[in-house]
């Protein structure tokens, strides 16, 4: 890949620990993964709901939003994924630079762009969570009619039925979005970063109200 040159990078006096400070709480990214239909979006902004309501700021890029304007040049070729993280991933570093809590939520299939994702933060700035739901389950909520189409062959590429999906190794959170409630999933999101000092939150509370926002 082309890299720019003649440049130089420039140090701001507002930095990171500035703007952690005034926020709060510690900026970091959670790295949603897992098959179409397995809950990533639903998670990541019901977990930025209940952020939110804490007075966090937070972001999340969503697979399908991020689509139809940062990359929505690419299309679903294994080229064209890897280089869809790539620039997710460096949006995110940008994003915890800012002092943000950013979320991200697509299925990056491949255990290598998620780890090339995970080599542009500093140790600790990176939470790669699974969502953890088997195919059938997947199918079944088919919101989209993804798969029927995926299984009829009128969408090719498609993960989990003609491209491979390559589960984290050794995710920081694995979430049973299959047999867990929401709430009891954005429970385990708090608790985990509460326990990494990203945030405070009473981590002795079994069970996490989900406030839904109404406009």
């Amino acid at each position: 890949m082309k890299k720019s040159t003649n440049t130089i990078w420039h140090h701001a006096t507002v930095t990171r620990d500035r703007r952690e400070q005034q926020n709060g709480h510690r900026s970091t990214v959670l790295w949603f993964t897992g098959l179409s239909g397995a809950g990533k979006s639903t998670l990541a902004h019901a977990v930025e709901e209940e952020l939110h309501h804490q007075g966090c700021r937070t972001f999340v890029l969503d697979g399908d939003n991020v689509r139809h304007g940062l990359c929505s040049d690419l299309g679903f070729s294994a080229e064209d994924r890897t280089e869809n993280i790539r620039r997710i991933a460096e949006t995110a570093k940008l994003l915890t630079e800012a002092g943000v809590i950013a979320m991200t939520a697509f299925i990056s299939p491949f255990r290598s762009d998620r780890e090339r994702a995970r080599s542009l933060f500093s140790h600790g700035d990176f939470i790669e969570i699974y969502c953890q739901a088997p195919l059938e389950l997947c199918e079944q909520r088919d919101v989209k009619g993804l798969y029927r189409r995926a299984r009829a062959g009128e969408v090719k590429d498609f993960t989990g039925i003609s491209s491979p999906y390559e589960p984290p190794l050794s995710p920081e959170l694995v979430v049973a979005t299959d047999s867990l409630s929401l709430e009891d999933c954005v429970a385990q999101v708090l608790s985990l970063l509460h326990s990494r000092g990203v945030i405070n939150w009473d981590n002795n509370q079994s069970q996490c109200t989900i406030r839904r926002h109404v406009s």
